[in-house]
C-alpha cells in the first residue's frame, strides 16, 4: 500500500491525507513541527486522550470547542476546574462527553502543575523522551515505540491518566519528536531542516 498521495495542489504528501478534506492544511502546518510551547504541549495531550477509541478528524473539527471549554488549555486554569465544571462539560455537545476523559483532562491539568515545579516545563520534560535518530522505525510503520512505552510509563507514574504508549506514540508524532512523514512526502525534508535548528527546552 502506497505511503503518499499527491494533493490536487500536486504536491505529495503522506496518505492520510486523502482520508478527511481538511488533514492537508493540519499536515502541513502542524503534525511534525517540533513544538516546544507548554500549552500546545498541554492542549495535544488532552485531545490525544479525548481521540481514544475515535478518529482525530472528530477531536480536530471540534478542537476550537474544546478550546473554548477548557480555557484555551491553560493548564493553571483548568487546574482550578471543579466537580460543577465536570458536569458543565458534560451538557457541552460541541465536546465529547465522556466523564472519564473530562476528568483526567483536569487530572492531568493538576499534574502538569506539578511537572512545571519538578521539571522547570513542560517542554524540558517531553523533550527529554526524544528518541536518537537511529532507534526510530521506518515512518508510520508502528503505533507504538520503547520511547512511548517509556514516556507513558513515566507519566502514569506521576499520576497522569489516558496517556497510554498508543497515545503517546501519536503525541510525539505530532509534536515533532519524531519525524514520521512518509519517505517521499514533500513535508519531511523541511521537517528534518526544521529539527536541525530546533532549540531543544532544557
Amino acid at each position: 500500500m502506497t505511503k503518499t498521495t499527491i494533493g490536487s495542489d500536486g504536491k505529495c504528501r503522506c496518505a492520510w491525507c486523502d482520508t478527511a478534506p481538511d488533514f492537508d492544511v493540519y499536515h502541513d502546518t502542524e503534525w511534525g513541527f517540533p513544538v516546544a510551547d507548554d500549552q500546545r504541549l498541554f492542549e495535544k495531550i488532552c485531545l490525544e486522550g479525548f481521540q481514544s477509541g475515535l478518529s482525530w478528524r472528530t477531536i480536530l473539527t471540534k478542537r476550537e470547542n474544546f478550546r473554548a471549554a477548557f480555557a484555551d488549555f491553560d493548564f493553571h486554569k483548568v487546574a482550578k476546574f471543579t466537580d460543577q465544571d465536570v458536569e458543565r462539560l458534560l451538557q457541552n455537545a460541541g465536546i465529547i462527553r465522556h466523564r472519564g476523559k473530562i476528568e483526567a483532562a483536569i487530572n492531568n491539568a493538576k499534574r502538569a502543575c506539578e511537572m512545571i515545579e519538578q521539571e522547570g516545563s513542560l517542554a524540558a520534560y517531553f523533550w527529554r523522551f526524544e528518541p536518537d535518530e537511529k532507534e526510530v522505525a521506518v515512518p508510520q510503520t508502528m503505533s507504538t515505540s520503547p520511547t512511548s512505552v517509556a514516556l507513558s510509563k513515566d507519566l502514569k507514574k506521576r499520576g497522569w491518566k489516558f496517556v497510554g504508549p498508543t497515545t503517546m506514540f501519536a503525541f510525539m508524532q505530532a509534536m515533532g519528536l519524531i519525524n514520521d512523514h512518509t519517505e517521499g512526502c514533500f513535508l519531511r525534508p523541511k521537517i528534518d531542516e526544521i529539527r536541525r535548528s530546533f532549540i531543544r527546552p532544557t
